[in-house]
């Protein structure tokens, strides 16, 4: 079995589950109680796990505290009691054998400085989603941070929902994913990770490693181009559907041309990766001939808005954790990416930010100087020995 790789000297192995006597039955945290958060918060209060629910912004859990929970509407019904809501990140990790990050990307890098004092040996922390390369971004922070404790850091190719917050207390989910691939760093810890996701939430399937999860990011080939071109309309508070009247035939052939940049990246690190037309079939059974009648078939995109102002999370995230990280590995591997350099460049003009200094470029990650090789041992054995941990002492 791929997790039972030999242990190097001197190397620390835990338990993934020190803290109490249920391997069956994971207690999990959620971070974050935003539309995805809130979603899988209720999932799983609903099917019995134990739950808690964290957000820093305390305003965000008022609703949930005083009805005593969260009503779920949609492809699930029901109402989920949450026992522990809180914005204190000592009693989020607290008793929690996993914690998954259900947050914006562009917030990853505050949530690991939030959460490193408090984590332990043996939790397993996912990123719904990573983004690209956002476990690398993770565990850069936590260990820059001071955290000591051996963390298995995974995450997941994008969000299991597609839902949305309709009140205080209340979300409607519309959509599920058939699949969703996560992978853990090191690579070998995946396997574990995914048995114990599965407990709760069967469509986790494993992935190669993290530059797999990466380069399958979706979401930077859906959200930043049609953003942009939807742009006065977005400002001027027209209401429409993003997906099925947002995405034209025009602009799905310019998402078409960044997906084969992506496509071209993988390939010359070696990687199988899907189009964006064959996930949106294995992800949700959306076929068509080409990606704009994928997206135009696809039920689980309906009733999904546009974002109702500018800024939104289809810029501020999906470009600096998106695109930028996908322009860093183009220009790693000498692939060509000049319409995702064009959206980075648009996207921070109407912004006024820099993006390419803001977002996940290899020195943001404390990857500046390693090359491929070095960079793949890191993803698929782990950061002791490539990037030795530093005494506080």
């Amino acid at each position: 079995m791929k997790n039972q790789r030999k242990q190097k000297p001197g190397e620390r192995r835990v338990n993934l589950f020190p803290l109490g006597s249920h391997h069956s039955f994971p207690r999990f945290s959620i971070i974050g109680a935003g539309n995805g958060g809130m979603a899988m918060a209720g999932h799983l209060a609903l099917a019995g796990f134990p739950v808690k629910l964290f957000n820093r912004n305390p305003a965000k859990l008022a609703g949930v505290i005083h009805e005593g929970g969260i009503r779920l509407k949609g492809q699930i019904e029901g109402f989920a009691h949450i026992p522990k809501v809180t914005s204190d990140p000592r009693e989020a990790v607290a008793d929690a054998d996993v914690l998954m990050v259900v947050v914006p990307a562009s917030g990853h890098r505050v949530i690991a400085k939030i959460l490193a004092p408090y984590l332990k040996d043996g939790q397993i922390v996912v990123l719904n989603p990573g983004r690209t390369l956002g476990a690398l971004e993770f565990e850069h922070i936590i260990v820059e941070a001071g955290c000591q404790a051996s963390v298995v850091v995974a995450e997941a190719q994008s969000l299991l929902y597609a839902s949305r917050i309709t009140n205080a207390a209340e979300v409607t989910i519309f959509g599920i994913k058939n699949t969703v691939p996560v992978a853990a760093i090191p690579a070998w810890q995946t396997e574990r990770v995914t048995k114990i996701l599965n407990l709760a939430f069967p469509q986790f399937i494993q992935a190669a490693h993290v530059l797999q999860t990466s380069l399958d990011n979706v979401g930077a080939v859906l959200h930043p181009a049609p953003t942009i071109l939807n742009m006065a309309r977005i400002e001027s508070g027209e209401t429409f559907e993003y997906y099925h009247q947002g995405i034209t035939p025009r602009i799905a052939r310019i998402v078409e041309q960044l997906d084969q940049e992506r496509l071209s990246i993988a390939k010359a690190l070696g990687l199988e990766t899907m189009s964006t037309k064959e996930w949106l079939e294995k992800a949700y059974g959306a076929t068509g001939e080409d990606l704009y009648e994928a997206i135009l078939n696809n039920v689980g995109y309906s009733g999904i808005l546009a974002p109702s102002s500018m800024p939104t999370r289809y810029i501020t995230e999906d470009v600096p954790t998106g695109l930028v990280p996908l322009a860093a590995l183009g220009e790693l591997t000498g692939v060509a990416t000049p319409t995702i350099n064009s959206l980075i460049n648009m996207a921070s003009f109407a912004e006024g930010a820099d993006y390419w200094t803001e977002g996940r470029s290899l020195q943001n990650l404390g990857l500046a100087g390693k090359g491929l090789e070095e960079i793949f041992a890191y993803i698929l054995e782990g950061r002791e020995g490539l990037f030795p941990r530093v005494s506080n002492v």
